[in-house]
């Protein structure tokens, strides 16, 4: 009985672990709430009849029953140096600079991830068990938490599967959600206790309490992102690092990407801030790295930080306010955009009376209603936006805000996007869109034609002047009709036809992205005209070409597609060629056409070249670029770690070169 009773505890013991990684590292739950509860009680039943059978790694035993007396201060193995930080973009690439020439002539991956707003620790795990949890303390030496990490739901007491290193320190960010300290300080308040002013500070604080109890309830996180001491890791580069831990059991930290040039990572930077609303935790910059973990060793450290890291911080404001009222405006695209009116507010020096509540997910998931007492955040030069309901200051049953069923302007059926979290009016002729899309094309990133602003715009397309891009290089001939409008003076009116005139001359990007395609934005633009050189190339192609493109892929050759061979679209375009503006990009100079009409994917590591630069030697002597391995492919040029790109080359017997033999042909 004995033997069947202790292989049911390790059946339940590796169930439960298994449930756990489901839900916290792979968020994809296979059982209910429920059942994990079953499954937990039958464990603390046999536990209960069989003392003798319980382990320290146990579910079970996360949650000791009394206080520790103190925090014991322990060394760390290796020290949790500080990152250096800035604020500026340009001092960024200053730190890459300096990396690129400490490792000259080698391709270095650049990391960009979240840095999270929370409490730094360290987790020690000996043969796949968690024996100790420490603070970062002064950096060499920090106060031993081990009995309140073990409370955390995110962190296993013991790692998963079978082949786990025999000694694994890992590093990361215990946090607490915003929605997490929502419902906190409504339990405080309940009990009349004091409320918490932000997630940072509950999360120190209650890591180093004496009671894990109080730390059990209430509901700390942790990502993973660095490495401490380690014996038997498998991973040379974080990327698969965090991929290595996140089969272990524990959780790494999200929304983490690799990029073969420091513009590329930091234009992708630049949109990561633009979705942070979106997060339910804090966040206070991003975390910049170089990938592999043999650069990082050479790189080495100075007295206070590594040299292969650096973190892009902004500065943060917070204030607390009444929301009056929800508004929805219609976008270039269609989509309803809800905006909070609020009671105004001093943050950063500047009064705010809106924030950007972004989609119609956003309020439910948040639960905002107006009336609420809200917490607005403003970081850099991202927008305001709140960030959460102060619930507890919700003084009656509030109504859920409904979300429009018709486009305010012009009353069309809403719809809402597959997949997606956009409710968009659907006629494209909708007046509010027309506005919108007009003051894009208008704007410095697209066509640039100075004296059209938004108040000229409202009254051109209010006024019947102006429904479509072709009809602002029309008004040339109705300078009468300009002068006619309010406000509207012969310097003006001349301003604006010259500064049409002058838009006529813009590059082939500045049109595409002109144009408002979904999912096309400046880089998408830029890549299509360098890689297609026309629009009537563009239009052309098929799908899968436009997919094969590097940095485009399906979603968005969906879009361009549909969009270019749409009648709305179809009238744009033909309308704008009708009218003489540019459909071909300018012919570059060639050093050379050897390689015109060939198409190349680069994979690996190379020694010679970064990825970027070979494979502008590929356009500059006329050959094409793809992202992807296909029967249209000509040749693979593969560095070390070629992976599976190379594999799919040799399957469908594509040539493969080396960067020698690469050179030789250009030659």
């Amino acid at each position: 009985m004995t033997a069947a009773v202790e292989q049911r505890i390790v059946e339940l013991r590796e169930q439960i672990r298994h449930h756990d990684r489901l839900y916290y590292v792979d968020a994809s739950p296979a059982i209910s709430d429920t059942e994990y509860d079953q499954l937990m009680h039958e464990l603390q039943e046999l536990e209960r009849e069989h003392p003798e059978l319980i382990t320290p790694d146990s579910p079970t035993q996360r949650v000791g029953e009394q206080p520790v007396d103190h925090l014991p201060e322990a060394a760390h193995r290796l020290p949790m140096l500080s990152i250096e930080n800035t604020y500026s973009v340009e001092e960024v690439q200053k730190w890459a600079e300096r990396t690129i020439k400490a490792l000259p002539d080698e391709a270095i991956e650049w990391v960009v991830e979240l840095k999270i707003d929370g409490a730094a620790v360290s987790l020690i795990y000996e043969n796949g068990v968690l024996v100790q949890g420490l603070t970062r303390g002064d950096g060499t030496t920090g106060s031993d938490i081990t009995h309140n990490v073990r409370t955390i739901g995110d962190i296993p007491l013991r790692l998963v599967g079978d082949n786990v290193p025999s000694v694994l320190e890992v590093r990361g960010e215990i946090f607490m959600t915003n929605s997490t300290l929502v419902a906190l300080n409504q339990r405080q308040q309940n009990k009349g206790e004091s409320l918490f002013a932000n997630p940072r500070n509950v999360a120190s604080g209650t890591i180093t309490m004496l009671d894990p109890r109080i730390c059990a309830e209430r509901g700390l996180r942790m990502f993973c992102h660095g490495t401490g001491y380690c014996e038997g890791i498998k991973a040379s580069n974080y990327i698969d690092f965090l991929s290595e831990i996140g089969g272990y059991g524990l959780r790494p930290t999200p929304h983490v990407a690799a990029f073969q040039t420091i513009a590329a990572a930091m234009e992708h930077a630049e949109s990561v801030i633009e979705q942070l609303h979106e997060l339910d935790f804090e966040v206070d910059g991003l975390v910049i790295k170089v990938n592999s973990f043999d650069q990082r060793a050479r790189l080495g450290t100075t007295s206070k930080s590594p040299r292969w890291v650096i973190a892009y911080k902004w500065e943060k404001w917070e204030a607390t306010t009444r929301l009056n009222e929800i508004r929805v405006q219609v976008g270039k695209s269609g989509a309803i955009t809800p905006v909070a009116n609020l009671e105004p507010v001093e943050l950063d020096r500047t009064i705010v009376s809106r924030a950007s509540l972004h989609n119609a997910d956003e309020i439910q998931r948040k639960d905002i209603r107006v009336g609420d007492i809200v917490v607005v955040e403003k970081a850099g030069r991202i927008i305001p936006h709140i960030v959460r309901v102060e619930k507890h200051e919700r003084r009656s049953d509030l109504p859920v805000f409904e979300f429009p069923t018709k486009c305010p302007e012009c009353e069309t059926e809403l719809v809402k996007d597959e997949g997606g979290v956009y409710i968009r009016c659907p006629n494209l002729e909708c007046p509010a869109q027309v506005k919108e899309r007009i003051r894009f094309f208008a704007s410095r990133k697209a066509m640039d034609i100075e004296g059209l602003g938004d108040k000229l715009v409202d009254q051109l397309v209010s006024g019947g002047l102006v429904a479509t891009y072709g009809d602002l290089y029309r008004l040339q001939d109705r300078k009468a009709d300009l002068l006619a409008l309010e406000r509207m003076g012969e310097k003006s009116a001349d301003n604006l036809l010259q500064g049409i005139a002058a838009s006529r001359e813009r590059d082939l990007a500045s049109l595409l992205n002109a144009l408002s395609i979904r999912h096309v934005g400046t880089t998408v633009a830029r890549v299509l005209a360098e890689h297609f050189g026309s629009v009537e190339a563009i239009e052309a192609a098929s799908v899968e070409e436009l997919a094969d493109v590097n940095e485009i892929g399906g979603i968005i050759a969906e879009s361009v597609y549909n969009f270019l061979h749409s009648d709305f679209g179809k009238g744009i375009v033909d309308d704008l060629r009708s009218l003489g503006l540019k459909m071909e990009a300018a012919k570059r100079s060639l050093a050379s056409e050897t390689l015109t009409g060939k198409s190349f994917v680069v994979t690996g590591t190379l020694v010679k070249y970064t990825r970027d630069e070979i494979q502008e030697l590929i356009r500059q002597h006329g050959g094409k670029v793809s992202s992807s391995v296909s029967a249209k492919t000509d040749f693979l040029v593969a560095g070390e770690k070629a992976g599976s790109k190379l594999a799919k080359a040799e399957k469908l017997g594509v040539q493969v070169l080396t960067e020698d033999q690469f050179e030789a042909m250009i030659q």
